[in-house]
């Protein structure tokens, strides 16, 4: 039995959870660069397509059960935070998965198999299998596991700065990030004066003020959190 065998076997007892289809299993597993020869591969491309859903359910129904009274700009950017890219990455390690991923000897010599990008898209579409092969509940069980330290390291929004937390409030609606635009600048070189529009799509543009750039963006994005945390 070969090391990358042993490797989905102990994969398999850390999520708790024995796959009835195992070619499910491994197309989860399969990194893209496994087509890269003449052989047509099944990788996890579509599964994490799938999977990406079905962590954003389980993580917002997690967070309406802890969070009770939060409004939604409250809850926006802990989502975020629960399911962006280096969050899978970081459970992806946890998990020990990069030793169980089906790569091309290529991609494994540039370090892929630890690489956030492939560590997360592979967490995506492992949670996908998960819920096609054991259904809801046993993706449940497996997430509330395998998120336990991201949920105790949940940063309070209120800790990151305006821009930041618009960036991960309109990250969490699935929006394209704010762009920022300089609509005045005003007053002598030492002490000028900026005004800042700030745009989400779907929502109202807002503007602030500042000694910089920097401080009117923030203006702006303070104003449209406020607002949006008004509305929820």
């Amino acid at each position: 039995m070969n090391a990358r065998v042993l490797a989905v076997e102990a994969l398999e007892r850390r999520i708790g959870h024995t796959f009835a289809d195992r070619e499910l299993l491994e197309r989860a597993l399969t990194h893209s660069s496994v087509g890269d020869g003449a052989i047509k591969v099944r990788h996890n491309e579509r599964l994490e397509f799938l999977g990406d859903r079905v962590l954003g359910l389980l993580a917002t129904e997690r967070l309406l059960a802890l969070y009770p009274e939060a409004k939604e700009g409250e809850l926006s950017p802990r989502l975020a935070n629960l399911v962006n890219g280096k969050a899978c990455a970081r459970v992806g390690r946890r998990l020990e998965l990069g030793v169980a991923l089906r790569m091309s000897g290529s991609a494994t010599k540039m370090g892929v198999r630890d690489n956030d990008g492939a560590l997360g898209d592979a967490v995506e579409a492992l949670m996908a299998a998960i819920y096609i092969d054991g259904g809801l509940e046993t993706a449940r069980s497996f997430f509330l596991a395998a998120w336990g330290d991201e949920f105790d390291h949940l940063e309070a929004p209120r800790s990151k700065d305006a821009k930041t937390r618009l960036q991960e409030w309109a990250m969490g609606l699935r929006l394209p990030i704010p762009t920022y635009t300089v609509v005045d600048q005003s007053g002598p070189a030492h002490a000028p004066r900026f005004i800042v529009e700030v745009s989400v799509r779907g929502y109202e543009s807002e503007r602030g003020e500042g000694g910089s750039r920097r401080e009117a963006e923030k203006a702006a994005a303070l104003i449209m959190l406020l607002k949006q945390e008004g509305k929820a």
